[in-house]
């Protein structure tokens, strides 16, 4: 006699390594059940699979138990993002479940954006109950990418749900990136569909000084949140996600949004030889 659990899947683990945060979560039909994020120096490969270990532990759940894994594909660190997503699908492969491939912006600006509205006592009971006020807010995610660069994306959010996107990840010139957002919320006030707040959230301190948002802040409230990613968001997305499908295991790669510095070094010493014969 064998005791086969039949019980069907429900659990969810999500890894996200695609910023100076390491983070790592089970969760259960939209409920956070453990959650470890480690901030700190970035050796996300050392530290990534004990992690694991450990949030399974202190779950008690087995593969069995799993019905996917959900991963932060960037983009943010070249590194960090590869890390995460190589230990997706090999665990994906290995116990034979979906993976789904998640916008680490997206759930940063999950995150960013509920973490702010705590922040400042706005009333926030439960995934899905509406924010206070009318109408909804837009938020644009920020992780630093140097040279007066950013990740970012424009979202926007309805009450406490996930986002939903109005312009895709991208790497771009901060400077530019704010005077887009500011012709594109001229057009939305003209047309009645205005944002009720704008949202900047993550690295807000290199990217949401009072100076370089000052085109939008003559045409709407802003709200700025520093904020570090949570694997939650990551989880609760990849539920999301898996309940419509999947990504293949196999074509699963990171959003890098650009070349790495050593490969459009590689690419220029190529095109340079190239030209010289």
């Amino acid at each position: 006699m064998t005791n086969e659990n039949k019980e069907p899947r429900k659990r969810f683990l999500a890894l996200d390594t695609s910023t100076a945060t390491l983070g790592v979560a089970i969760t259960e039909n939209g409920r956070l059940l453990h959650e470890i994020n480690a901030s700190g120096e970035r050796n996300h490969s050392v530290h990534l699979l004990p992690i694991i270990e450990q949030v399974l532990q202190a779950t008690g759940t087995t593969a069995a138990m799993l019905g996917g894994v959900s991963v932060g594909v960037g983009p943010g660190s070249y590194t960090g993002t590869r890390i995460a997503v190589t230990a997706a699908k090999t665990l994906a492969w290995a116990w034979n479940v979906p993976v789904a491939g998640i916008s680490t912006l997206q759930a940063l600006a999950w995150g960013g954006r509920l973490a702010g509205l705590v922040s400042q006592s706005e009333a926030i009971l439960t995934l899905g109950e509406q924010a206070e006020g009318e109408g909804s807010d837009w938020v644009i995610p920020l992780l630093d990418a140097r040279r007066g660069q950013a990740y970012t994306a424009l979202f926007c959010a309805d009450g406490t749900g996930s986002p939903y996107r109005l312009e895709p990840d991208a790497i771009r010139l901060m400077a530019d990136w704010v005077q887009h957002l500011a012709e594109r919320l001229a057009q939305a006030q003209a047309n009645g569909s205005s944002p009720r707040l704008i949202w900047f959230v993550g690295d807000t301190g290199l990217h949401g000084s009072v100076e370089s948002l000052q085109p939008l802040q003559e045409l709407s409230s802003i709200r700025v949140a520093a904020y570090e990613l949570e694997g939650r968001w990551t989880g609760f997305l990849g539920e999301e996600r898996l309940q419509t499908g999947s990504d293949d295991i196999h074509t699963l790669i990171p959003n890098y949004t650009q070349l790495s510095e050593a490969e459009a070094n590689l690419r220029r010493s190529s095109e340079g030889s190239l030209n010289k014969r």
